[in-house]
């Protein structure tokens, strides 16, 4: 027979503590489905036939994130702008940013790709002039954080990419506030390197949820044994 005297006070807090603690690790678990939904969803769109741009515009926020879409336009390279950033090694490098106004008079901003610090110059490169087809991955970026710096308004150099302000600065106004990533297909003399979508999301979830329980697990352990080595709990 099972002898046991619960402590009142201990008991109580024991209690709330351990139900915390295992709502944390059922919300990990919640989490980890919807990231796993998340990623599948994307992993679709990533591998889909592109749309067309007007098939794009008609599609909901969540359901057009990560399409892969196909239009074409003429570039307004007068009106570049450069996001900073860092290559594969570290170095400095840039996404440069232009406006795409399509036959019907639509205007894109398309991230054409990624240049070193040395070709920031569009004299460096060479230009794209007339009708462009290009194939891209439908993003809506992020908003610039209260940590971003402040543009080089001169240099037209941006350190995050604020569409909102990237086209009030050039004096675009844009279709849609989401940007094209431009696939890999090659430019005229190279530069900007298309491609540069990532798709990365962390799914830690799991880790959380067994850390969780866990602790769990261990907070009755030491309940437990605090009350056998007061006699309050065994066998008599």
């Amino acid at each position: 027979m099972i002898r046991f005297k619960p402590l009142p006070g201990f008991t109580f807090a024991a209690l709330i503590m351990v139900a915390i603690l295992i709502g944390l690790g059922v919300w990990q678990l919640q989490r980890l489905k919807w990231k796993e939904g998340l990623i599948a969803t994307v992993s679709a769109h990533m591998t889909a036939p592109p749309v067309s741009l007007d098939e794009a515009m008609q599609m909901g926020a969540d359901d057009v994130q990560y399409r892969r879409v196909a239009l074409a336009g003429i570039f307004d390279n007068a009106r570049e702008s450069y996001v900073f950033t860092t290559n594969a090694g570290g170095e400095p490098a840039y996404h440069v940013l232009t406006p795409l106004v399509t036959d019907d008079g639509k205007v894109m901003m398309v991230d054409r790709g990624e240049i070193p610090a040395e070709k920031l110059s569009p004299k460096t490169r060479t230009a794209v002039g007339g009708l462009t087809h290009i194939v891209g991955v439908w993003r809506v970026p992020d908003a610039p954080g209260w940590f971003t710096p402040k543009p080089d308004l001169a240099k037209h150099i941006w350190y995050a990419r604020d569409l909102l302000g990237i086209a009030a600065v050039q004096g675009v106004r844009l279709s849609t506030p989401a940007v094209i990533e431009a696939d890999a297909s090659p430019n005229p003399g190279g530069w900007p390197k298309g491609g540069q979508t990532v798709v990365d999301f962390p799914n830690n979830h799991l880790q959380y949820a067994i850390t969780w329980f866990g602790l769990a697990a261990g907070l009755i352990g030491v309940y437990a044994a605090y009350h056998i080595s007061k006699g309050r709990l065994g066998l008599g």
